[in-house]
Formats: structure tokens, sequence, C-alpha cells
């Protein structure tokens, strides 16, 4: 492999050596998927961009929304942050945050949060950012997506329908844990589409095999760093955050057995004598 090949352009100024083992910044690479082999997600899914997905996909996405509707609550709340997404628009979400006042001074901190491009999985048209509304509380790609009722959800059910999370806590890779990024693989290997999904991520699922994970039952989980602007100091330096233990529903106590009242003993009759014959 020459150098020139062994080097990504990301974005300006950004000259980035590829790993001997193919990876960039830790990230496999992958192709961009046509737009003529996709299709529209259900109506209303998307909570911004539409949302386009490979068929067989889009059709699990379906039922997967058609189960959850089931759930009391969940009618309408699992929605998409984002879905496919070509090389260029994956090359201006990644760049477009890396500076001196931006989130991430540089492309690898950035990669631990977004795959370059080239080297994301949007562009297969099987990746989908899975998000809720309303979310009170919660912004989108965050990690408290867990512990929302559509998130909690798609960790118990979302595999039943083909979807696996490609990025579990403490995953080899070191990419953040990601609780809203899921990737269709099908629900079989004979499914229909499953085998050229399952080809495209033979590596990713081999060397690093994602799964519904919680932290509570993973390693610690360690962010990337905070970044304040020039001249301004970084709130809790050095802090490792930590998520919330999943609220575990109250006991509730039966009420107390009420003895019943005791039942009063009869009283005798007492004995009426009729009076004497005259």
């Amino acid at each position: 492999m020459t150098a020139s090949a062994a080097t990504e352009q990301l974005c300006i100024g950004q000259q980035i050596m590829v790993g001997a083992d193919g990876r960039l910044l830790g990230h496999l690479p992958y192709g961009q998927a046509s737009a003529t082999e996709l299709v529209a997600a259900p109506a209303a899914f998307a909570i911004g961009v539409p949302c386009r997905l490979r068929p067989e996909a889009a059709a699990d996405l379906a039922r997967l929304l058609s189960a959850a509707a089931l759930t009391p609550g969940l009618a309408g709340r699992i929605r998409a942050v984002s879905c496919y997404r070509t090389i260029d628009h994956q090359r201006a979400v990644f760049c477009s945050q890396i500076g001196p006042t931006k989130r991430c001074r540089n492309a690898a901190e950035r990669a631990r949060a977004v795959g370059p491009p080239g080297y994301s999985e949007h562009a297969t048209g099987y990746a989908i950012d899975f998000g809720t509304r309303p979310s009170p509380g919660c912004g989108d790609v965050d990690a408290c997506f867990a512990w929302t009722p559509a998130g909690r959800w798609l960790m118990a059910h979302a595999i039943d329908f083909g979807f696996e999370l490609s990025f579990p806590a403490g995953n080899a890779q070191g990419v953040t844990w990601e609780p809203w990024h899921w990737r269709w693989v099908g629900t079989a290997v004979d499914a229909p589409g499953a085998g050229p999904a399952r080809a495209i991520f033979a590596r990713a699922r081999r060397d690093f095999p994602g799964q519904p994970q919680l932290p509570e039952l993973a390693p610690a989980i360690n962010p990337p760093p905070l970044l304040a602007a020039p001249g301004r100091a970084v709130p809790n330096a050095g802090v490792t955050p930590r998520l919330p233990a999943l609220p575990i529903p109250p006991v509730i106590a039966p009420p107390p057995l009420v003895a019943a009242p005791p039942i009063p003993t009869p009283t005798a009759t007492p004995r009426i004598e009729a009076p004497p014959l005259r």
C-alpha cells in the first residue's frame, strides 16, 4: 500500500493515516449505498431529515414500530434522528464540530462519537440513530436515551426485529457507548436481505460484536473530555460522570388483612310458662 493510499483527507488540513488493519481512528470502512437501493421509512418516523433505508431494514422497522405501539405510552415515541447518510453528508457532520471552539479539538476526538466519512455505518442504508419524542431532559444522541421508555424497549426487543447495537458499552473499537445507534442484520441468516447486510458487517460482528449492554453490567464508560472555549474553565474537569442506575419499581405491599368482627354468641330465649289451668 502506498503512502497516499494509506492516508485519508477528512477535513481541511486533516490528513489521517489509515491503520494497518484498514481502520481509520478505530472505525471500519463502509461503501455508500445507491439512492436507488433505498426506500422511505414509515411516515412520521423521522424527526428531521426524511429517513431512507434498505427495503428489508425498512420492513422490519415497520414491524418494530407496530410492536412498540402496543406498549402503553410508546405509540409514536420511537423516532429517527438519522438514517442513511451519504459520504459527503457524513463529512459535513464529522468536520463541523472540529476546531478550537468546537466540541472536539481534532479528528481523533471527534471519531470517538462520530464515524469519519467513508467509515460510517450510516452510508450502508442499514443503520439508524433512534431518538424519542417527547424527550424531556434528554437530548438526541445522548447516553440518557438508554433510560427513556423508548431506549429501554429497544434494548429489550430490537434484536427480535433484526437490529443489533453497533457500539455497546466498553466496546473494543474505542467508540463511545451509543445506545441510540443500531444496525440491521436480519433476524436470521436466511431472512430476506440478511445475507448482504451480514456480509457488509461481517468483520464488525466478528471482531467487535454488538449487543445491548447497560453500563452497570459493563466496564465504566469514559466519555470524551469536556472542552471549553478559550479562556474559560472546564466544569468538573477530571471527573468521570456516571450514568444513573436504572430505576427499580417500588415494591408495593398489600394492605394488611383486617380480621372480621367476632360473631356474637346467640343468647338463650327465656322460657315463658303458660298460666295454670283453672
